[in-house]
């Protein structure tokens, strides 16, 4: 847990260490002292960090920009002549300095920014423009590095006397600008340059070399795999559990300690600093992954509280509070050999590393990716002690500036430093401080995997000032919802699709309907995903067909599957309560309300709640009556089901686009048959346009036909039916990947229970079963004999069915296996794609149509889906469930044929 003390001691971090360079450490710098001191020697390599500013530093003609030419790319190297002539059309007009050297700066800033090595060719003899260099480096937190080209007098004006350019330049330049560097020699690394090379001679400057360096930080090469551990704080014995855990064999030394470890694999553990303090054995803890560090098996960056141990170690004055204390205690009987080891490793450790290809990075209390792979105080700074709002709460602890909230970097940043009850995906971002001091526990993230381990803590080694959980319905870290939760560009990590990305438009469009339209949002836990067709049939007069949906699966490797009628109603998900308590003690409803039913987009289903309430009763007493609530264990369940009929919900669709068109048609045709049919007897050859005009007549007839299939009048319940599908979630269990057998057994007896009680009280039944057919992949007969049920289904009027893997979620080769696909029936695809849809010139424009993004969007709502009802079931606060609802709600925003 980060110490209310820890947020003055940053300014250590900016002057201890400050950069994390390949040369490891801030030393003198050569030329700094005497004019022969740092003096580079002939053939030696100046090393430059492949990211910095190099600013070039000597008198007119001293060689700047020929010795630029030999050793940086052109597009590096930024020269104020070039400025000049940019903005004057003359390289040497002096009157348009300011505005040339305005551009330099713009253009270096740009490419600092994008992380670009930069080389500034000008004189840079006087402290003004050198001052405003550095501090474009620091702007961009990359090191400043002068290379000072101080060649004779005499050398410099034989060149000028060679350049016709430079004819007209006064004799006095030339001294001045000379005594102007050599009163710069001594100031250079005082004025910020951390590197300072000096070439003082023709010869010199004709041998050197460049040496780009990479920044310590700068381990894109390694790949891994990783097991990235979390604040360890002295807990050594839960450590030695973890790694054990996660595969590692422990290496003793002489006296039987763990003072190592090494994975038979070859995985590479990172720790993510805080080793230290407040635990039973801070230096076991340090020995083990000192060990580990220094034979190649394990990363490790620094913590606030390595950070203030070092210093204490250096001598410094620092406060013994916040578990300092026990650890100087404990260091006492160590010896002076090990505590200078354990001072050399820490002062060895860097901020941060960017780690696989730069998809990873890892630090201590966080990286905001513009810090990522920089390096200056800042950077340090940030990384071990995070930023805060200025504000304390109510325990007297800084309040920490919620950066992950608003992080959308490309790289995952895994970090530890203010502990959580559990460790969750934030924006790409995940903490691993999960409180194992404070009696939580251990926790390691395996990389490339991003799967979490966690070992519990043997007992509370230390009391926090902040309770680690706070108090919530759910019992985990609860606060109010926030419009930075969703708004804008979201990156929402998921177990069984990886990270799914949310575009800042569809944000904007999912927050105008959830903000205006939709329920009271501790009921909006889960919303379904949209559903693809089956691939487009070839079948004479289909455009889907059962065949497809088999052999698309049958190519996945699922065996099994199960055929459902698709019923034509409104997409609906109920929650539903055992009582008041049970929904006020889970949910937080003090209103006295028990659930919620609403629409696919969140929206009430009834516009009046007392509705709302009478069909959470009549679920209630049929789960109830089906003995549910005491099998599952639960006082609450998420239903996924259809709310019939369609005209409930869709009644101003039906008036406008469907109604409509059977209106207009049978307002037109009988006239245009009539005089048709006149014109054919009076002996005019009109038999073609007749039979035309018949087939178009029949086919609008067919349309309203299949349309008012699914239309009745209802009264309150009266005539409201509800066929439920699938039961989503219970108490600390998401039953989303139940197999479907399972759920329609269950399904089956909710069913019967709402009939036994319908029939008992002399009212309509409100459940309504669901017709099902299983298949068998690798048999012909099974999927000949499913063929034939749709057929008859959708014949005697049915939509059509929907064909899942009966096994519910299937992981293929090419990744997550759709988990369902819609089969249409011919005249219910009238009502889809118009009256005259299966004339045979239009069902073969149709069957071009594209599946390609249908089918990417729904294996992405449906990962969504599955991370909001596990997060539910586990009791995770509420904007974390919202977190993948919302962006369900914001991918439905995405531009897609609505007729799929």
């Amino acid at each position: 847990m980060s110490d209310a003390t820890d947020a003055t001691d940053t300014t250590d971090a900016t002057t201890e260490k400050a950069v994390d360079t390949a040369a490891g450490t801030v030393t003198g710098a050569p030329g700094a002292g005497s004019p022969e001191e740092g003096a580079a020697g002939a053939g030696s390599l100046l090393g430059v960090p492949d990211l910095c500013l190099v600013v070039l530093v000597g008198v007119t003609g001293s060689g700047k920009s020929t010795f630029a030419r030999r050793h940086f790319l052109p597009t590096q190297v930024l020269s104020s002549d070039f400025c000049r002539g940019l903005v004057a059309d003359d390289e040497n007009d002096q009157s348009a300095s300011a505005d040339a050297f305005d551009v330099l700066h713009h253009i270096a800033g740009k490419r600092l920014a994008a992380g670009r090595l930069t080389v500034v060719d000008a004189t840079n003899v006087q402290p003004e423009p050198r001052k405003q260099l550095v501090k474009l480096a620091r702007e961009h937190d990359v090191l400043p590095v002068a290379i000072v080209l101080d060649m004779p007098e005499k050398v410099c004006a034989e060149r000028n006397a060679r350049r016709p350019d430079r004819a007209g330049m006064g004799r006095h330049v030339l001294p001045r600008q000379r005594r102007e560097l050599r009163r710069s020699m001594k100031a250079l690394q005082r004025e910020g340059f951390r590197r300072v090379h000096v070439l003082r001679s023709p010869e010199e400057a004709d041998a050197a070399g460049i040496a780009l360096e990479k920044r310590y930080n700068d381990l894109r090469h390694l790949t891994g795999p990783f097991d990235i551990i979390g604040d360890v704080h002295g807990c050594r014995a839960e450590l030695e559990s973890l790694l054990t855990a996660l595969g590692y064999e422990l290496v003793r030394d002489e006296e039987g300690r763990p003072a190592g470890a090494r994975h038979p694999e070859g995985r590479t553990a990172v720790f993510v600093g805080d080793l230290v303090d407040r635990g039973p054995d801070s230096p076991g803890v340090l020995r083990l992954v000192m060990g580990m560090v220094e034979a190649g098996d394990a990363l490790c960056v620094p913590g606030n509280h390595e950070n203030k141990f070092g210093r204490f170690l250096k001598g410094r004055k620092v406060q013994m509070t916040h578990g300092l204390a026990e650890t100087v205690e404990q260091m006492e009987g160590e010896g002076e050999e090990f505590g200078a080891r354990v001072a050399a490793f820490i002062d060895s450790l860097v901020s941060h590393y960017v780690l696989d290809g730069g998809g990873l990075v890892v630090c201590h209390a966080g990286l905001i990716e513009k810090y990522h792979g920089r390096t200056s105080g800042r950077v340090r700074s940030f990384a071990m002690y995070g930023d805060t709002t200025g504000e304390t709460d109510e325990y007297g602890l800084p309040v920490r500036y919620p950066w992950a909230e608003e992080y959308r970097g490309r790289a995952a940043v895994v970090y530890g430093h203010t502990p959580v009850p559990s460790a969750s995906w934030v924006n790409n971002t995940l903490c691993l401080d999960t409180g194992c001091v404070f009696g939580g526990k251990l926790t390691a993230l395996r990389w490339p995997e991003r799967e979490l381990l966690d070992v519990p803590a043997e007992r509370v080694w230390y009391e926090p000032v902040r309770p680690l959980t706070p108090s919530g319905p759910s019992g985990r870290q609860e606060r109010p919802l926030d419009l930075n939760d969703v708004a804008g560009r979201r990156i929402v990590e998921t177990a069984h699709h990886g990270r799914i990305s949310v575009r800042e438009e569809n944000s904007a469009a999912a927050l105008e309907v959830m903000s205006r339209f939709a329920v009271d949002p501790r009921w909006l836990v889960y919303l379904p995903p949209t559903m693809s067709p089956c691939a487009t049939s070839s079948e004479e007069g289909f455009l889907e067909h059962p065949r497809e949906a088999f052999a698309a699966y049958r190519a996945d490797g699922v065996a099994r599957l199960v055929c459902e009628e698709k019923h034509m109603g409104s997409r609906a998900v109920a929650v539903v309560c055992r009582d008041e308590a049970a929904a006020r003690r889970r949910f937080g409803a003090g209103d006295g309300t028990t659930g919620a039913v609403h629409t696919r987009t969140g929206r009430p289903f009834f516009d009046d709640p007392a509705v709302t309430e009478e069909i959470l009763g009549r679920l209630r007493e049929a789960v109830g009556g089906a003995g549910l609530w005491d099998e599952l264990a639960t006082d609450w369940l998420v239903f996924d089901a259809e709310l019939l009929p369609w005209s409930l919900k869709a009644s101003g669709l039906l008036r406008k686009q469907y109604a409509a068109v059977g209106a207009a048609a049978g307002a037109v045709f009988p006239p245009v048959l009539s005089a048709l049919r006149s014109a054919a007897d009076r002996g005019v050859d009109v038999g073609a346009l007749l039979e035309r005009q018949l087939q178009r007549a029949a086919c609008a007839t067919a349309f309203t036909d299949a349309y008012r299939r699914y239309c009745w009048s209802v009264d309150g319940l009266d005539g409201v039916r509800l066929a439920p599908f699938q039961i989503l979630a219970a108490e600390g269990r998401s039953l989303a990947a139940v197999p479907h057998d399972e759920q329609l057994a269950w399904l089956d007896r909710l069913v019967e229970a709402d009939r036994t009680a319908a029939a008992a009280a002399g009212r309509p039944e409100l459940m309504r079963s669901t017709a099902r057919i299983t298949v068998d992949t690798g048999d012909a007969a099974s999927e000949a004999a499913a063929v034939e049920w749709w057929l008859e289904a959708t014949a005697a009027g049915g939509e059509g069915m929907v064909v899942k893997p009966l096994e519910v979620f299937v992981r293929g080769a090419k990744g997550l296996v759709q988990p369902g696909v819609k089969c249409r029936g011919q005249e219910y695809l009238r009502i889809v794609y118009g009256p005259e849809y299966s004339r045979p010139e239009n069902l073969s424009r149709l069957r071009s149509r594209s599946l390609g993004h249908k089918r990417s969007l729904a294996l992405r709502e449906y990962a969504l889906g599955l991370e909001s009802l596990e997060r539910l079931a586990a009791g995770e606060p509420l904007w974390r469930v919202h977190e993948a609802v919302f962006a369900v709600l914001a991918l439905e925003s995405e531009p897609v044929d609505p007729r799929l």
